[in-house]
């Protein structure tokens, strides 16, 4: 782990359908660590939400985090609220961490119950394989993927009073991605003393500009969820207070966020592009927003960047019933550069140079509103047939 005096681990419980698969992890501090969090917006929520939404607000220090994939562990009644708390209750007593410091996570299939006996089992053998190097942490970020295709991870280091911090994190997200948040699980830990109001509102200000602008499908889950732990263990003067510490805590939050979050629409579930949806000139960020996330929702212009068909006329119109103002005869686009629109029509572009805008594994959609000075972006990928056939076949 990135942070000081953090371990983890992970195992193969058998909770995913391929046996021999990492599927259960662990995370612990040595100290206890001041907690923040952000969850799903949407209002069926998985029993390890519910959970870690009470446990957070208590604003007690907590100890660590277990987490499993391959059973979301959402839509099941009270038995899987009660597989929740057993799994909250037996990581702490098998880390000898007191009652009710421990958070949950867990992603994959809904509706079916926790195979307990399973997962009972692995976090006892979790608690015994705790460590710290490169192969615990690779471990772990192994154990939280379902459909992901890469582990996905990054660390920044920065001083603070002349000390050094370190924060870090690991995510997990492919498919059902969408404002605000989805199937994504992120975990971020940093030795960073910082007190608890400080940051909850890092957290909330960070995740507002990182993990909310991800769209790969327009599908928001049950079970998404931004754990972060600060134990304090670099030793700073604590954080109490708005001003340079605070400032220089924030902007390394906000990079590591930022990478995760692009990290999750490059490896979107079949996808083969990279694409960033900046809308400029709008008169409220909200409704910069609000065309981005339109434009990178839209299915047909992820069809159209898929096959690297430059049929900007779906970018036009997806702007155009956002929802936002967008006066047409204003708006200027352009890909990777290229003008393609401007004054109400199409401009003059050479067949070749219209086609090779659009050829390149990462795209940048560049809409201009010409209204106001506000902005927003999103981050998002292509739809690819491989994206219909992983979704096709996931339960089956």
């Amino acid at each position: 782990m990135a942070a000081k005096g953090f371990r983890c681990s992970a195992v193969g419980a058998g909770i995913k359908v391929r046996k021999d698969a990492l599927d259960l992890g662990m995370l612990l501090s040595d100290l206890p660590a001041t907690a923040a969090a952000m969850f799903t917006t949407n209002r069926v929520q998985a029993a390890p939400v519910r959970l870690d939404r009470e446990l957070v607000a208590t604003g007690r220090k907590l100890r660590g985090v277990v987490v499993n994939a391959g059973n979301a562990n959402a839509c099941t009644g009270v038995k899987g609220t009660r597989d929740a708390a057993a799994m909250v209750a037996l990581a702490a007593a098998c880390t000898g961490s007191p009652k009710d410091t421990f958070l949950v996570a867990s992603t994959g299939i809904i509706g079916r119950p926790m195979p307990m006996a399973k997962v009972t089992a692995g976090i006892k053998d979790a608690a015994g394989r705790l460590g710290r190097s490169k192969e615990h942490a690779q471990g772990f970020e192994r154990a939280i993927m379902t459909t992901d295709l890469a582990p996905k991870s990054a660390a920044v280091e920065f001083l603070i009073g002349g000390r050094k911090v370190r924060l870090g994190g690991s995510c997990k997200g492919s498919g059902m991605i969408a404002p605000n948040m989805a199937t994504m699980l992120a975990f971020l830990t940093t030795d960073c003393a910082i007190s608890a109001p400080l940051l909850r509102k890092a957290l909330r200000e960070v995740v507002g500009t990182t993990f909310n602008c991800v769209t790969v499908d327009g599908d928001c889950s049950t079970n998404d969820s931004v754990l972060l732990l600060a134990n304090g263990a670099a030793g700073n003067r604590p954080i109490r207070s708005a001003g340079s510490a605070y400032n220089a805590f924030r902007a390394a939050l906000l990079h590591v966020s930022e990478e995760l979050a692009k990290a999750i629409a490059r490896d979107g579930e079949g996808a083969t592009r990279f694409v960033e949806v900046r809308v400029i000139g709008a008169r409220r960020e909200a409704d910069a927003l609000r065309v981005a996330r339109s434009i990178a929702s839209s299915p047909l212009v992820k069809c159209a960047i898929n096959g690297g068909d430059p049929n900007w006329g779906r970018i036009i119109c997806a702007a155009g019933y956002s929802g936002a103002e967008v006066k047409p005869s204003k708006l200027q686009l352009r890909i990777n550069g290229v003008l393609l629109f401007k004054g109400g029509m199409p401009t003059r572009v050479a067949p070749e140079k219209l086609h090779a805008c659009m050829k390149p594994k990462e795209i940048l959609i560049h809409l201009d509103l010409a209204q106001g000075n506000r902005r927003g972006r999103i981050w998002t990928c292509d739809f690819s047939r491989e994206y219909v056939n992983i979704n096709a076949d996931y339960h089956t």
